[in-house]
């Protein structure tokens, strides 16, 4: 069930641009929420666009999720009806929108998540609406709330990313270092001199704008998140399961094989 009157919400520390960092969830396992919630993120991550993760495993996990007093997020498969609204109704605290390239797509993510008048979101009785006994609270927790942040990760965003923040509803963004530099033909070179110019074109614009601005940092680093947070980033998620585990995993039997 929805919590209506949650202990914190993720949307006013978006509002006032403080710091919340979280990571990414592509292993869909309670075991696996458990222990990174013992890390002390404040929200996870569910990525239904690159991950095994289905419908019915979004529901159950962002029950976990909140259950351990983190938001839960869902970045969705691409910026459509149907997929949005489905999470939503499932309990998500919000969602991240792949591939959005310009106000138009900002717009469009925006009324996928709000019901009429300000949205075109379908209104369905499912958990978020405490299985249709809180529909009213789910209204008010709708508008006062809900989260939507557009994924910059395409040249054309970059460009036109005056636009994209300027779109009421649009809480924030979160760039997508891989597939930006996949776009301007450098797949995962994302410390190429031209990717890089288009990053610092990104901190220009969102550092004006008074919108948080996000970052996903692949590496699990805490020294690559420090860099971004003294850039003025507070919307940080810090790698991915699959990464803290398989870089501990590799780092320390590295070192056993030297002394062994």
């Amino acid at each position: 069930m929805k919590n209506i009157s949650p202990d914190w919400s993720l949307k006013k520390k978006l509002q006032n641009r403080q710091l919340t960092i979280g990571s990414w969830l592509t292993i869909p396992h309670q075991s696996v929420v458990e222990i990174m919630a013992t890390a002390g993120f404040e929200w996870l991550t569910l990525d239904l666009e690159h991950a095994a993760i289905d419908i019915s495993q979004v529901m159950n996990l962002t029950a976990i999720i909140q259950g351990k007093g983190m938001k839960a997020l869902a970045r969705v498969s691409k910026n459509e009806e149907v997929i949005i609204k489905r999470v939503l109704d499932a309990g998500v605290d919000g969602v991240i929108v792949p591939t959005v390239k310009n106000a138009e797509e900002a717009k469009m993510a925006v009324e996928f998540v709000k019901y009429p008048p300000v949205g075109k979101r379908g209104v369905g009785l499912n958990r978020a609406q405490n299985y249709g006994i809180a529909f009213d609270e789910y209204k008010d927790w709708l508008t006062n709330e809900a989260v939507v942040i557009a994924q910059i990760e395409h040249i054309e965003a970059v460009q036109n990313l005056e636009e994209i923040v300027a779109v009421e509803g649009i809480d924030g963004i979160i760039v997508g270092p891989y597939d930006l530099s996949a776009s301007m033909g450098m797949p995962g070179n994302y410390e190429h001199p031209d990717v890089q110019k288009a990053l610092a074109r990104v901190d220009e614009v969102m550092l004006k704008s008074g919108k948080p601005l996000g970052f996903h940092v692949i590496q699990s680093d805490y020294n690559k998140v420090m860099e971004k947070v003294n850039k003025g980033y507070t919307f940080l998620a810090f790698s991915i399961d699959f990464f803290f585990l398989g870089d501990k995993a590799r780092e320390q039997m590295a070192l056993l094989k030297q002394s062994v």
